[in-house]
């Protein structure tokens, strides 16, 4: 079975994703055959695996980082909210029902067989497992019948790297509150601290250090820089979405859904130079953007309606008129028809209808086997402004409950309105480039002032930049006697 090490945080957003695929990366340039588990997350941007199973796209990342490909094993359960109180249950990559929280909370444990065979399965196929936690393994309210913290530790029998983010302030109080706030066994199994995000100068923090230790009895096992390293982020927590209101050569305005999934079907966009990839969440903010998209959602109808209400949707269709490129993706795409509806309360436990934006001339009715399959092929029949991608490749993958009329397998749409089912329809080379030169050449800017480049080759450059500041922050010896290598 494989040597493992296990990456707890002690709160959301302390940096637990990136310091996995991290090591993801640095086992790999150092000989060993590494796979990422995470045994439940809790997002929104999923992705669909070669086998139409669904996963997490954190424990995607780590695997491009570790040089695999992505599998369902790697994250055996995903959750996917629904509203507030509720998510969509998928295990091993299938989707189980909708449950509320309480629900879930009372049913857990059961998943305990699903997450252990997935697990003991990977191990069995490589040299080092790394784990990730979530949230804090200190919420001591969610403690009992844990099974992604300290929990899976011990199903996992693994070491714990326990991470404090300095950025917001407060690590040494967050690293030694949350291990007291332990079992006594769980303090066992953490073997080291790790202070993140740190930016200046190490020296001034080596008294707080040297303290922190006398603490919590085990060593800091490393102070990683503040990275700046452009890899995709895990969920809603990312600060792209925080990112500049400057508007560039080229401006993209992504509509800000409450409920948005899969955001980085965009981030192509944003690796351009002379491009702005802006987020949006009010009328006001839009302007007069080049190219407006509306991202995929977990609740298109909820999402539908927070558009007509916000006044968003009349700010669209204003700047469509204008001259504006439309495209919707996914659940952004199901807006974009006549109708949406829901007879059975597949997406939100109840009955509702909508009526759409009437700009594709199709309805959509929500059934309830979703659709998850990977998907590749040659545009055609593209008309209007996108008809250059007529003959180019593309690939990506489908996740959707609804089922709408009329449309094509790649993308539908005229004039300056399109949409799609693909998640990642961009990405493939030469898509992201065809629709900046369109808009370029509308505009009667110079395509050449954006700057292309390879996306295969920069994502490599980013995991390995990645490694480089991980392996600089961490006393990487100690780290390998950790795992037991």
């Amino acid at each position: 079975m494989a040597k493992n090490i296990m990456i707890q945080g002690t709160m959301s957003n302390a940096g637990k994703s990136l310091l996995c695929a991290g090591l993801c990366r640095i086992l790999k340039q150092d000989g060993f055959r590494a796979a990422p588990f995470k045994s439940q997350n809790m997002a929104l941007n999923s992705f669909i695996t070669k086998e139409g199973k669904e996963m997490g796209r954190a424990q995607v990342v780590q695997a491009e980082a570790a040089g695999i490909l992505p599998d369902v094993r790697m994250n055996p359960i995903l959750l996917k909210p629904t509203t507030d109180v509720g998510s969509q249950v998928i295990v091993n990559g299938v989707v189980r029902g909708n449950m509320s929280a309480t629900e879930y909370y009372k049913h857990k444990l059961e998943f305990v067989p699903d997450i252990m065979e997935a697990y003991n399965s990977l191990a069995s196929e490589y040299d080092v497992i790394v784990l990730e936690g979530a949230g804090s393994p200190a919420e001591i309210n969610l403690k009992q019948d844990d099974i992604v913290n300290m929990g899976m530790a011990k199903l996992a029998d693994a070491p714990v790297l326990l991470v404090g983010d300095i950025d917001r302030g407060g690590v040494f109080a967050q690293l030694y509150g949350t291990i007291a706030l332990l079992e006594e066994d769980e303090k066992k199994r953490v073997k080291g601290t790790v202070v993140n995000k740190f930016r200046g100068d190490r020296a001034i923090l080596e008294p707080g250090i040297k303290m922190l230790e006398d603490l919590c009895g085990v060593p800091v096992a490393g102070v990683v820089p503040y990275l700046h390293v452009d890899i995709d982020d895990e969920d809603s927590l990312t600060e792209r979405f925080s990112g500049s209101d400057i508007r560039k050569l080229i401006d993209i305005a992504v509509i800000r859904l409450p409920r948005i999934s899969n955001f980085t079907d965009l981030s192509v966009f944003g690796r351009f130079e002379n491009v702005s990839l802006r987020y949006v969440e009010k009328p006001s903010d839009l302007h007069d953007p080049d190219m407006i998209i509306i991202p995929g959602t977990k609740s298109t109808i909820s999402d539908l309606k927070w558009m007509r209400e916000s006044g968003l949707e009349a700010a669209v269709m204003k700047a469509v008129s204008g001259g504006a490129l439309l495209f919707g993706i996914c659940g952004g795409y199901q807006m974009l028809g006549n109708s949406v509806s829901d007879p059975s309360g597949v997406e939100a436990g109840k009955e509702s209808s909508i009526r759409g934006f009437g700009c594709l001339p199709m309805d959509t009715v929500f059934e309830g086997e979703k659709i998850q399959t990977q998907t590749r092929g040659i545009f055609k029949d593209v008309e209007g402004l996108l008809s250059p991608l007529n003959g180019q490749a593309y690939e990506g993958y489908e996740i959707h409950m609804g089922r709408s009329e009329n449309k094509m397998p790649a993308v539908t749409g005229n004039g300056t309105v399109f949409g799609s089912y693909i998640h990642g329809i961009f990405d493939a080379p030469g898509i992201a480039e065809t629709v900046l030169r369109v808009l370029c050449e509308k505009k009667g800017a110079d395509f050449s002032k954006l700057r292309s480049f390879d996306i295969v080759n920069y994502k490599d450059q980013q995991y390995n930049k990645l490694a480089d500041a991980v392996r600089s922050g961490l006393d990487m010896d100690l780290v390998y006697r950790i795992i037991g290598l």
